[in-house]
């Protein structure tokens, strides 16, 4: 026999209070005095009462819910900015929906107009770019998104990462000034454009100080892609520094260099990356990275996609946040360098 679900009604009756008064308790951001909210919340746990959030959603036009999409989740970067994100929302009252896309613009719509199907109140995008097609659907229906990590051409996305030029550049200067000028770089994945700031930055301040990059490889921003890509990097004429495009490449290409090439680092070859991961400073790696603030990259999204929300004549805002180089012993200190 099917059990009977409890209603709002049978709540109020037995919390002595109006099926309205019930209602605002369980609304977030309704107002209702404590006494009632003690007395609704005791009825409701004695009679196992859960709130339809769908059914208010299809009433009030608002679900509370935001729609979370990432492409990956073995680069740390991602787990971590996830985590930071998701309790943010929470703070402000809402749920999270993690909906997993691959990278290609076709399955990100894809999974996009599913998530639209869940009548979320807003959609960030971490790690994806997506369609015009689908960037124009989703403003047609009223859905706001923010770009997290990411940016694109659209200038009325709204988008919010480091400053991906800036922290190339960074790594670029600490290498030259370390004296190495045998300079290889390791693209992440080449449509993204976190990848493309990254190497412009980093091959723009090279050519500044009149040195040529002296190898390129692509890893796709996996680790083996990466250990694929450091083979032949130094299968011949090899680099004496490399810049990886973000850490989760790096930490493979580390292991790479030691254990299947017998390198020592950075005495023999100096190795720079970028996000700086929890693992970026465990001892054994012990990595020199740009930073990607996190915290303040999330506040600003968060803060972003709810005042769309609030206000849907918002303007779109593209902000990009200045990562310090985190000094560490995976490459060549400059001299006089200050750590």
């Amino acid at each position: 026999m099917v059990a009977q679900k409890v209603t709002s009604a049978e709540v109020a009756r037995l919390a002595g209070v109006s099926q309205s008064a019930v209602s605002r308790v369980f609304t977030p951001g309704a107002s209702a005095s404590a006494k009632t909210i003690e007395k609704v919340r005791k009825a409701a746990k004695e009679l196992g009462y859960r709130p339809n959030v769908l059914a208010r959603a299809m009433v009030s036009g608002k679900s509370g819910i935001i729609g979370l999409v990432v492409a990956y989740l073995n680069n740390q970067f991602y787990p971590e900015a996830l985590e930071k994100l998701t309790n943010t929302l929470q703070e402000r009252g809402y749920h999270v929906l993690i909906f997993m896309a691959a990278r290609s613009a076709g399955n990100v719509d894809k999974v996009v107009e599913e998530i639209l199907d869940f009548q979320v109140d807003g959609i960030i995008a971490a790690s994806v770019a997506l369609s015009s097609d689908l960037s124009n659907r989703c403003r047609a229906a009223g859905i706001p998104m923010v770009l997290f990590n990411r940016a694109q051409d659209d200038r009325d996305m709204s988008a919010v990462t480091s400053d991906n030029i800036a922290g190339g550049r960074k790594a670029a200067e600490f290498l030259l000034a370390g004296g190495h000028r045998k300079i290889g770089y390791i693209a992440g994945w080449e449509g993204a454009s976190t990848q493309r700031d990254r190497e412009a930055g980093f091959v723009a301040a090279l050519h500044q100080a009149g040195v040529m990059l002296h190898s390129r490889e692509v890893g796709n921003f996996g680790a083996e892609d990466a250990r694929g890509a450091t083979r032949r990097m130094f299968a011949s004429d090899p680099p004496d520094a490399v810049f990886v495009a973000n850490d989760h490449m790096a930490i493979a290409v580390m292991d790479s260099l030691r254990f299947e090439l017998g390198l020592n680092i950075p005495e023999d070859v100096s190795v720079v990356g970028y996000d700086d991961v929890a693992v970026a400073a465990w001892p054994a790696y012990d990595l020199t990275t740009v930073r990607q603030p996190a915290n303040r990259m999330v506040a600003e999204t968060v803060d972003i996609l709810l005042r769309k929300i609030e206000e849907s004549d918002a303007e779109p805002r593209r902000v990009e946040f200045d990562g310090p180089l985190i000094v560490r012993g995976s490459a060549r200190i400059p001299e006089g360098w200050k750590t």
